[in-house]
Protein backbone atom coordinates (compact mmCIF):
# COMPACT_ATOMS: atom_id res chain seq x y z
CA UNK A 1 0.00 0.00 0.00
CA UNK A 2 1.39 3.41 -0.94
CA UNK A 3 2.17 6.01 1.70
CA UNK A 4 -0.34 8.39 0.11
CA UNK A 5 -3.04 5.73 0.26
CA UNK A 6 -2.27 4.95 3.90
CA UNK A 7 -2.32 8.64 4.81
CA UNK A 8 -5.64 9.09 3.03
CA UNK A 9 -7.09 6.18 4.97
CA UNK A 10 -5.69 7.57 8.22
CA UNK A 11 -7.24 10.99 7.69
CA UNK A 12 -10.66 9.62 6.73
CA UNK A 13 -10.67 7.01 9.50
CA UNK A 14 -9.48 9.50 12.10
CA UNK A 15 -12.28 11.89 11.15
CA UNK A 16 -14.81 9.05 11.39
CA UNK A 17 -13.60 7.95 14.83
CA UNK A 18 -13.46 11.52 16.17
CA UNK A 19 -16.91 12.49 14.91
CA UNK A 20 -19.71 12.34 17.51
CA UNK A 21 -21.39 8.96 17.76
CA UNK A 22 -22.42 6.25 20.24
CA UNK A 23 -18.83 5.17 20.86
CA UNK A 24 -17.54 8.65 21.67
CA UNK A 25 -20.60 9.33 23.82
CA UNK A 26 -20.07 6.09 25.74
CA UNK A 27 -16.39 6.83 26.43
CA UNK A 28 -17.09 10.41 27.54
CA UNK A 29 -20.03 9.42 29.71
CA UNK A 30 -18.24 6.58 31.43
CA UNK A 31 -15.04 8.48 32.18
CA UNK A 32 -16.93 11.55 33.39
CA UNK A 33 -18.87 9.40 35.83
CA UNK A 34 -16.32 6.73 36.78
CA UNK A 35 -12.87 8.10 35.95
CA UNK A 36 -10.11 6.45 33.91
CA UNK A 37 -10.22 3.13 35.75
CA UNK A 38 -11.32 0.50 33.24
CA UNK A 39 -10.99 2.88 30.28
CA UNK A 40 -8.22 0.83 28.53
CA UNK A 41 -10.42 -2.29 28.54
CA UNK A 42 -13.39 -0.24 27.35
CA UNK A 43 -11.40 1.30 24.48
CA UNK A 44 -9.91 -2.12 23.70
CA UNK A 45 -13.40 -3.42 22.98
CA UNK A 46 -13.96 -0.63 20.45
CA UNK A 47 -10.60 -1.40 18.82
CA UNK A 48 -11.27 -5.13 18.43
CA UNK A 49 -14.74 -4.38 17.07
CA UNK A 50 -13.29 -2.09 14.39
CA UNK A 51 -10.71 -4.72 13.48
CA UNK A 52 -13.45 -7.33 13.12
CA UNK A 53 -15.36 -5.07 10.71
CA UNK A 54 -12.16 -4.35 8.76
CA UNK A 55 -11.48 -8.09 8.46
CA UNK A 56 -15.01 -8.65 7.17
CA UNK A 57 -14.68 -5.82 4.67
CA UNK A 58 -11.22 -6.83 3.43
CA UNK A 59 -12.15 -10.46 2.77
CA UNK A 60 -14.97 -12.42 1.24
CA UNK A 61 -16.42 -12.74 4.72
CA UNK A 62 -18.52 -9.63 4.13
CA UNK A 63 -20.85 -11.88 2.12
CA UNK A 64 -21.11 -14.18 5.13
CA UNK A 65 -21.89 -11.16 7.29
CA UNK A 66 -24.73 -10.21 4.95
CA UNK A 67 -26.07 -13.78 4.99
CA UNK A 68 -26.06 -13.88 8.77
CA UNK A 69 -27.20 -10.30 9.22
CA UNK A 70 -29.58 -11.39 11.97
CA UNK A 71 -26.56 -12.17 14.17
CA UNK A 72 -25.38 -8.58 13.92
CA UNK A 73 -28.90 -7.36 14.61
CA UNK A 74 -28.86 -9.40 17.80
CA UNK A 75 -25.42 -8.02 18.68
CA UNK A 76 -26.69 -4.49 18.01
CA UNK A 77 -29.53 -4.91 20.48
CA UNK A 78 -27.17 -6.52 22.99
CA UNK A 79 -24.93 -3.46 22.72
CA UNK A 80 -27.91 -1.15 23.15
CA UNK A 81 -29.07 -3.15 26.17
CA UNK A 82 -25.60 -2.89 27.71
CA UNK A 83 -25.61 0.88 27.25
CA UNK A 84 -29.05 1.10 28.86
CA UNK A 85 -27.73 -0.93 31.79
CA UNK A 86 -24.80 1.49 32.17
CA UNK A 87 -27.20 4.43 31.86
CA UNK A 88 -29.37 3.05 34.67
CA UNK A 89 -26.31 2.42 36.88
CA UNK A 90 -25.11 5.99 36.32
CA UNK A 91 -28.54 7.54 36.88
CA UNK A 92 -28.99 5.72 40.18
CA UNK A 93 -25.36 6.06 41.36
CA UNK A 94 -24.75 7.70 44.77
CA UNK A 95 -23.73 11.33 44.70
CA UNK A 96 -20.51 10.79 46.69
CA UNK A 97 -17.42 10.67 44.48
CA UNK A 98 -15.83 7.98 46.71
CA UNK A 99 -18.79 5.72 46.01
CA UNK A 100 -18.31 6.34 42.27
CA UNK A 101 -14.68 5.27 42.56
CA UNK A 102 -15.74 2.11 44.39
CA UNK A 103 -18.27 1.33 41.66
CA UNK A 104 -15.60 1.81 39.00
CA UNK A 105 -13.31 -0.68 40.77
CA UNK A 106 -16.16 -3.18 40.89
CA UNK A 107 -16.56 -3.19 37.10
CA UNK A 108 -14.64 -6.15 35.69
CA UNK A 109 -12.39 -5.24 32.71
CA UNK A 110 -13.70 -8.16 30.67
CA UNK A 111 -17.27 -6.96 31.12
CA UNK A 112 -16.25 -3.50 29.94
CA UNK A 113 -14.33 -4.99 27.00
CA UNK A 114 -17.17 -7.19 25.77
CA UNK A 115 -19.70 -4.44 26.33
CA UNK A 116 -17.73 -2.07 24.11
CA UNK A 117 -17.15 -4.88 21.59
CA UNK A 118 -20.86 -5.63 21.26
CA UNK A 119 -21.56 -1.92 20.98
CA UNK A 120 -19.07 -1.57 18.10
CA UNK A 121 -20.24 -4.65 16.24
CA UNK A 122 -23.76 -3.23 16.19
CA UNK A 123 -22.87 0.43 15.66
CA UNK A 124 -24.35 1.68 12.34
CA UNK A 125 -21.66 4.36 12.09
CA UNK A 126 -18.87 1.75 12.18
CA UNK A 127 -20.69 -0.58 9.80
CA UNK A 128 -21.22 2.24 7.30
CA UNK A 129 -17.56 3.22 7.40
CA UNK A 130 -16.13 -0.24 6.83
CA UNK A 131 -18.76 -1.60 4.45
CA UNK A 132 -19.56 1.52 2.39
CA UNK A 133 -16.86 4.15 2.82
CA UNK A 134 -13.72 2.00 3.17
CA UNK A 135 -13.98 0.47 -0.35
CA UNK A 136 -14.03 4.01 -1.76
CA UNK A 137 -10.89 5.03 0.14
CA UNK A 138 -8.95 1.75 -0.23
CA UNK A 139 -8.84 -0.61 -3.21
CA UNK A 140 -9.63 -3.78 -1.30
CA UNK A 141 -9.29 -5.92 -4.43
CA UNK A 142 -5.54 -5.28 -4.65
CA UNK A 143 -4.85 -5.03 -0.94
CA UNK A 144 -2.33 -7.71 0.03
CA UNK A 145 -1.28 -8.95 3.46
CA UNK A 146 1.31 -6.18 4.01
CA UNK A 147 -1.31 -3.55 3.19
CA UNK A 148 -3.80 -5.18 5.55
CA UNK A 149 -1.24 -5.17 8.35
CA UNK A 150 -0.49 -1.50 7.70
CA UNK A 151 -4.18 -0.65 7.98
CA UNK A 152 -4.53 -2.75 11.14
CA UNK A 153 -1.64 -0.82 12.68
CA UNK A 154 -3.17 2.48 11.60
CA UNK A 155 -6.55 1.53 13.10
CA UNK A 156 -4.91 0.54 16.39
CA UNK A 157 -2.92 3.77 16.66
CA UNK A 158 -5.64 6.16 15.49
CA UNK A 159 -8.54 4.71 17.47
CA UNK A 160 -6.48 4.40 20.65
CA UNK A 161 -5.20 7.96 20.29
CA UNK A 162 -8.60 9.51 19.52
CA UNK A 163 -10.68 7.67 22.12
CA UNK A 164 -7.84 7.91 24.62
CA UNK A 165 -7.78 11.66 24.01
CA UNK A 166 -11.52 11.88 24.66
CA UNK A 167 -11.05 9.85 27.85
CA UNK A 168 -8.26 12.13 29.09
CA UNK A 169 -10.33 15.21 28.30
CA UNK A 170 -13.27 13.80 30.25
CA UNK A 171 -10.97 12.84 33.14
CA UNK A 172 -9.58 16.38 33.22
CA UNK A 173 -13.09 17.83 33.38
CA UNK A 174 -14.02 15.36 36.10
CA UNK A 175 -11.35 16.81 38.41
CA UNK A 176 -13.50 19.90 38.86
CA UNK A 177 -16.58 17.93 39.89
CA UNK A 178 -16.31 17.74 43.66
CA UNK A 179 -19.61 18.58 45.35
CA UNK A 180 -22.26 15.85 45.77
CA UNK A 181 -24.71 17.94 43.75
CA UNK A 182 -22.25 18.26 40.86
CA UNK A 183 -21.48 14.52 41.01
CA UNK A 184 -25.20 13.74 40.86
CA UNK A 185 -25.68 16.05 37.86
CA UNK A 186 -22.72 14.49 36.03
CA UNK A 187 -23.88 10.96 36.81
CA UNK A 188 -27.37 11.64 35.51
CA UNK A 189 -26.10 13.59 32.52
CA UNK A 190 -23.74 10.71 31.69
CA UNK A 191 -26.61 8.27 32.10
CA UNK A 192 -28.69 10.33 29.67
CA UNK A 193 -25.79 10.29 27.17
CA UNK A 194 -25.56 6.52 27.49
CA UNK A 195 -29.29 6.12 27.02
CA UNK A 196 -29.18 8.38 23.94
CA UNK A 197 -26.36 6.27 22.48
CA UNK A 198 -28.40 3.13 23.15
CA UNK A 199 -31.42 4.55 21.33
CA UNK A 200 -29.18 5.49 18.39
CA UNK A 201 -27.78 1.97 18.19
CA UNK A 202 -31.17 0.27 18.49
CA UNK A 203 -33.11 2.41 16.00
CA UNK A 204 -30.69 2.75 13.07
Amino acid sequence: MTLAGLLTFGVVYGAAVASPGPGVAAVLARVLARGLRGAPAFIGGFLVGDLVWFALAATALHAVAETFAFVFVAVRYAGAAYLLYLAWKLWTAPAASDDAATAARAEHPLRLFFGALSLTLGNPKVIFFFMALLPIVVDLGTLGLPGCLEIVAAIAVILSAVLGGYALLAAFGRRFITSPRAVRIVNRGSGAMMAGAAVTIATR
